[in-house]
């Protein structure tokens, strides 16, 4: 899938507020606020368009009303909603920015082309993004997004290089063992 043709979760809802239809948008935007500000949003499905048209926000949610909801019963309902558009409509990327939608899914590589498995998700601990990386055996691999470890992304490939400093990967102890064993 090109990176056009991607759909990006820029929200969901996190429940119902007030008896009006109101709803509470919890926002994975950069800037919570523009997740109203790109057009029309979809369902996880694509069968669903909303508009959303934001009131206000209260305790780290955004509230406002989806078109189509107009009472607390559907607002309760839509509970869960995740909220999509396409990946065009984001605004293009600096040189060397990447949305965490554009990583999610590229095949993680060692700088000898060593594979380590796919990126399964981008996460945030305050530290800055850390890539996590889905290994055929052996825990996920937690690296650091930053260009020292990561040197090269490249989207149309679908692949990124990982250079990671010595001992950041462990190698799986079947693999370990096998190759002691195989050395011995």
């Amino acid at each position: 899938m090109s990176v056009a043709e991607k759909r990006v979760c820029v929200g969901a809802v996190a429940g119902a507020h007030g008896v009006r239809g109101a709803v509470k948008i919890k926002s994975f935007t950069a800037v919570p606020e523009d997740v109203a500000s790109y057009g029309s949003l979809e369902d996880e499905s694509g069968e669903r368009r909303f508009t959303l048209r934001l009131t206000g926000s209260r305790k780290g949610v955004l509230i406002g009303h989806l078109s189509g909801i107009t009472d607390r019963n559907q607002a309760e309902a839509a509970r869960g909603l995740r909220l999509y558009l396409s990946r065009a409509a984001l605004p293009p990327t600096d040189e060397d920015e990447y949305y965490h939608a554009d990583l999610i899914g590229l095949d993680a590589v060692l700088a000898d082309g060593t594979p380590l498995g796919p990126v399964r998700a981008v996460q945030d601990f305050g530290a800055g993004d850390t890539l996590e990386i889905v290994r055929n055996e052996g825990p996920p691999l937690m690296i650091p997004f930053t260009r020292t470890v990561v040197p090269s992304v490249d989207l149309d490939a679908g692949r990124l290089v990982v250079d990671p400093p010595h001992g950041l990967i462990e190698e799986p102890a079947r693999a370990r063992r096998k190759r002691e064993k195989e050395t011995a």
